[in-house]
């Protein structure tokens, strides 16, 4: 009966979850901004991170699922590290002021906050794949589960060096992986 439960929210509550978003991003951004990318997300013009996380809280909350559904962020920060070592937030738009640069820790107070703040669960790569510092510092300062894609790609040496720093407490195993095949 579990499972039963358990299939009917995933198969209904995902799409109803998803659906209150669209409505409430084409509302509020426009018909354009529900345009859907290469994973099927949205992409409205929103000014910072937390708008964004605002949007999902309140699809989640209109579509009838608050305490039931729960966020987890795949960050990909790797993406968005500068060759001075600091995470560029506005990365995207080139050039900038660099205002919206943040070290590791300032990063790990902003993860801080969004999961005091919101329903986060689950943050998966934090930080660039060789900042280990920075994610074991995290991982000891939080309560959400830390997943290391980026940083550990399925490979046993990292698996064994995020154990013995405490890196992660999560990891995204890709069984197909030449690596551990």
């Amino acid at each position: 009966m579990a499972l039963n439960l358990i299939d009917h929210f995933w198969v209904f509550g995902d799409v109803t979850v998803y659906q209150v978003l669209k409505g409430i991003i084409k509302k509020k951004y426009g018909q354009d901004a529900c345009n859907v990318g290469d994973e099927g997300g949205f992409a409205p013009n929103i000014q910072d991170n937390r708008e964004g996380l605002i949007l999902l809280v309140d699809a989640i909350e209109k579509a009838g699922y608050t305490g039931k559904v729960k966020i987890g962020m795949d960050v990909a920060a790797s993406e968005f590290l500068t060759k001075d070592g600091l995470y560029d937030l506005d990365f995207k738009e080139q050039p900038n002021d660099g205002s919206k640069k943040l070290t590791a820790q300032a990063l790990g107070d902003l993860y801080k906050e969004f999961v005091r703040d919101f329903p986060i669960v689950s943050i998966e790569d934090p930080y660039d794949q060789d900042d280990w510092s920075a994610w074991a510092s995290l991982q000891a300062g939080i309560n959400a589960q830390i997943v290391g894609d980026d940083l550990l790609v399925t490979n046993p040496k990292k698996i064994k060096e995020a154990i013995k720093t405490k890196a992660c407490n999560a990891l995204l195993l890709k069984v197909l992986s030449p690596r551990i095949l």
